[in-house]
């Protein structure tokens, strides 16, 4: 074999190495942007893990996650999101409204789940419940909509009471409505 044979058959070595590394999925990146701290959302992410964990996705195996905390900072959420993008993760798991509607600003082809109180219809980010469409999906748990329930089942309860205190971030694009209710 000649050296010119030898470089010619070694770089067609070489790149059918880098085909076949091409063609294997890298480890999935599975991404979390919060608007509060990782303390209270702790069992969330628990869960979370757990959940992916029981359908195959073990950390370090073959799925890897970053988390993004705005510490209550709502500010900092579009940055955080910006450097998901940019990091080109497979998914965002956007927990709270001002998160979501931030993931939802920052890309329309990275597949957003949200978790949350939001109603995705009414705020644009999904076209139905039944059909969302588009990069997100998730669940809600349609807090604004049962706010005057929960305050009526309160007032039921406590017939005596007078006046009833409610703590809201005024920060959070929906603490007008909530106060509204």
């Amino acid at each position: 074999m000649t050296r010119r044979e030898f470089l010619l058959l070694l770089g067609g070595a070489m790149a059918m190495v880098q085909e076949v590394r091409a063609q294997q999925r890298a480890m999935r990146v599975i991404s979390y942007l919060g608007g509060g701290s990782a303390g209270p959302s702790a069992p969330f992410v628990a869960a979370l893990r757990q959940g992916l964990g029981e359908t195959g996705y073990v950390e370090g195996e073959n799925v890897a996650f970053e988390y993004r905390w705005a510490e209550g900072h709502y500010d900092q959420l579009p940055s955080l999101a910006a450097e998901l993008v940019s990091r080109n993760v497979d998914v965002i798991v956007a927990g709270g409204t001002p998160p979501i509607l931030t993931a939802k600003s920052a890309t329309s082809t990275i597949a957003i789940i949200f978790v949350g109180g939001v109603d995705p219809v009414e705020r644009g980010l999904v076209a139905s419940l039944a059909r969302p469409g588009g990069n997100l999906t998730g669940v809600t748990f349609m807090t604004l909509e049962l706010m005057s329930k929960r305050l009526e089942l309160i007032s039921e309860l406590l017939p005596q009471t007078k006046m009833i205190a409610l703590l809201v971030n005024p920060n959070n694009p929906g603490a007008e409505r909530i106060t509204a209710a």
